[in-house]
């Protein structure tokens, strides 16, 4: 493993995915641990994306979390997907954790909601009743996080989730990554926590493999601050680590 800081972040590099995977989720759990010596609840965001099942297999795997004392959100949401499509992000979060270990709660972003921002304003009041404590995230190819796109990020937005105009870039990537066979398939819009919502989390874990994220990865820790690469916010945050494999990493 090689470890560095960049300004506020740090940054962990191993060989593989899956030692990148362990590495993290103990890391995760210990985080856990430690918030719950001073509270009874932990609540936790985590992102659903390909990206996250080494982490998400190594948590679920690990018999030292007291999940029914953590309260589960996810970071995003298709808008116009079948609720059953195993592409909604709630379904696969079902699919890798949620359904797999006895949180105390699981709160899902309701893919099938008619009014979207009458969802976003449910969903961001029991955000508002639970401050999160823990964020699992990654970084999209466009240097996303969330469905936080460069054309719609805003490190100051007053919002806690809002939808959302996904860009091409974006929708390409879930083609890449095996969700949709063809980028029409892909829907055009979603709703998602917003950037300041997730910064608010006390503790981040970004785990980012892949050579397909390689120039985000770059961007993320050699460009300037900005919404043009929403990720680099993470270097402005107290208590944020990125955890990387060689393929995501080879152009640092």
């Amino acid at each position: 493993m090689n470890s560095f800081k960049v300004d506020n972040l740090s940054v962990n590099v191993f060989n593989t995915r899956a030692e990148m995977g362990c590495a993290a989720a103990n890391d995760v759990k210990n985080c856990i641990l430690s918030v719950l010596k001073t509270k009874d609840t932990v609540n936790m965001i985590f992102a659903a994306a390909p990206s996250q099942n080494e982490v998400l297999a190594q948590l679920v795997a690990d018999k030292d979390i007291p999940w029914n004392r953590i309260n589960a959100f996810h970071m995003d949401e298709y808008i116009g997907l079948s609720p059953d499509a195993p592409q909604c992000f709630g379904n696969f979060l079902r699919e890798h954790i949620f359904g797999l270990v006895p949180f105390r709660s699981v709160n899902y972003i309701d893919a099938s909601a008619k009014d979207a921002e009458a969802e976003c304003l449910r969903y961001s009041e029991l955000l508002a009743n639970n401050p999160v404590d823990i964020v699992v995230l990654g970084i999209g190819e466009n240097g996303h996080i969330a469905f936080n796109d460069p054309p719609v990020a805003d490190f100051c937005d007053k919002k806690t989730a809002k939808p959302v105009a996904l860009d091409e870039i974006c929708r390409n990537q879930q083609v890449n990554d095996g969700c949709f066979a063809h980028i029409e398939d892909v829907p055009t819009t979603a709703i998602t926590l917003t950037v300041p919502a997730l910064f608010a989390g006390k503790h981040l874990f970004c785990v980012v493999p892949a050579a397909t994220k390689a120039n985000a990865v770059y961007s993320t820790l050699r460009g300037e601050i900005g919404e043009h690469c929403p990720a680099t916010v993470l270097r402005r945050h107290e208590s944020a680590a990125l955890y990387l494999d060689a393929d995501s990493s080879k152009l640092l």
